[in-house]
């Protein structure tokens, strides 16, 4: 690694990394919801329980979650978005427990991707005072100031 990344500056690095990594996984979720409402609400009753949504609630839910993940991507109030980013996520890996107890049945080998992406939004909410290389502290809006 070059001498002029510094082990703060790397640190900067990965989290931005995780940042939008995990942006383009939760915005390719979020388009499918407005993409194919019907299979959002059918993924919402499978696995929440929440049977009878209809196509305006999932583009309203959808709508929501693109504001909050816009925000997120640019690292806007991180305590509030890494954290909900981590929930929602972390309520959506736990729902799909079924698939884990039954890892070679149809494609639910697919489901433990969920695991890392998982940890690393754990690992990027625990370190959000360490992700300066966010829009918002670019700007100076949030410049040296921890939430």
């Amino acid at each position: 690694m070059s001498p002029l990344l510094n082990n703060s500056k790397r640190l900067a690095l990965v989290l931005a990394i995780l940042r939008y990594t995990i942006f383009i996984t939760m915005a390719m979720w979020t388009m499918d919801k407005f993409v194919r409402p019907d299979h959002a609400a059918a993924i919402f009753e499978h696995f929440y329980g929440l049977a009878g949504l209809g196509v305006s609630l999932v583009y309203a839910l959808a709508t929501a979650e693109a504001a909050l993940l816009i925000a997120f991507l640019i690292g806007l109030k991180p305590r509030f978005t890494y954290g909900t980013v981590l929930m929602l996520h972390g309520i959506s890996t736990l729902a799909s427990y079924q698939q884990y107890l039954n890892p070679f049945d149809s494609n639910n080998l697919l489901f433990f991707a969920a695991w890392p992406m998982l940890g690393a939004s754990f690992t990027l909410y625990i370190l959000r005072d360490f992700d300066i290389w966010r829009m918002a502290t670019c700007c100076g809006h949030c410049k040296n100031k921890t939430e």
